[in-house]
Formats: structure tokens, C-alpha cells, sequence
């Protein structure tokens, strides 16, 4: 197999998911497609390289953090947001919960955000977050736990969505 049937065997299989991850992390799905276009880019790269890896999946999301974290920085993403909402579709069922789920995430400031995202959607262990967040277990373990005690601040006991 040529490197290049490689790296399309891998993106075919890993796409979705990508994207899936880069959304949880910027809450835009046109956003999510950038970050996911540019992680293939650079991923393709190196692919030689990076095709060797032990663990593959590891390094294409340390790429998507960096690349969502430089995308943060950039003037342009510097929007004011809209204070109100427009109404949402009727029988959206599960959608009112998403969306609040969404709008705690974006409450988070970025390093927070990649904690969650990557411990609670992607399943990976502390270790893990910490190595592909470049930062110790220690600062991993109390990001995590500061943006949970924040969302868990936002969220009130009485509310139905959450019941």
C-alpha cells in the first residue's frame, strides 16, 4: 500500500470523528470543518512520519488542539455574540439540552474546554490529556476540576432541563 492510499484509509475512517471532536471544541460546525481541514493538511504533511507513530490517533488530536487554540487567537475570531437566540424548531426534543450543553462549553475559557473535551468526549485518560494538552497531570486534574465546579455553578438545581 502507497503512503498516500494510507493516509486515505486513515482520514476515511477518522473524519467524522474528527470533526466531531473539533465541533465540542469551537461550537461551529463551518469552524470544526476548518480546524478538521487543516489537521488533515498537516497531518499529510508529515505522513511518513507520522503514519509510524504508535499512536496515531494521539498526534492528530495534539494537532487539533494546537490548531484550535491558534485559530482562538486570531483577531477575526474575536465576535461579539448576539444576546438573543433565534427560536428554536418545534418537537426539537433533546435539542433545548445540546444546545445548553454547547453554551456551558463556550462559557469555558479555551484550555478548560480542551480539558472536557478531551476527557469526557474523547475518553482519554489524564495521562493522555496531559500529553497531548503539553502540561502535567496536576495542571490536567485542576483545569478539569475548575471547569466542572464552573459548570456545575451555571447549571441550577431547579431547572427541568437537567432533570
Amino acid at each position: 500500500m502507497t503512503p498516500e492510499q494510507s493516509y486515505r484509509e486513515y482520514v476515511a475512517g477518522n473524519l467524522e470523528r474528527l470533526r466531531r471532536t473539533a465541533f465540542l471544541l469551537c461550537g461551529d460546525w463551518h469552524t470544526a470543518d476548518d480546524l478538521a481541514a487543516t489537521v488533515l493538511v498537516k497531518l499529510y504533511r508529515h505522513w511518513r512520519r507520522a503514519s509510524q507513530f504508535e499512536n496515531l490517533d494521539a498526534y492528530v488530536r495534539r494537532i487539533l488542539m494546537r490548531a484550535w487554540l491558534d485559530e482562538r487567537r486570531r483577531p477575526w475570531r474575536r465576535e461579539s455574540a448576539t444576546e438573543e437566540l433565534p427560536e428554536p424548531a418545534a418537537g426539537a426534543g433533546d435539542l433545548d439540552r445540546r444546545l445548553a450543553v454547547l453554551s456551558l462549553l463556550g462559557s469555558l475559557p479555551p484550555r478548560r474546554r480542551a480539558v472536557l473535551v478531551l476527557r469526557y468526549f474523547c475518553d482519554l485518560s489524564v495521562e493522555e490529556t496531559a500529553e497531548a494538552l503539553g502540561c502535567s497531570e496536576g495542571t490536567v486534574k485542576s483545569q478539569a476540576a475548575r471547569a466542572l465546579e464552573s459548570l456545575r455553578a451555571h447549571v441550577s438545581e431547579g431547572d427541568a432541563l437537567w432533570t
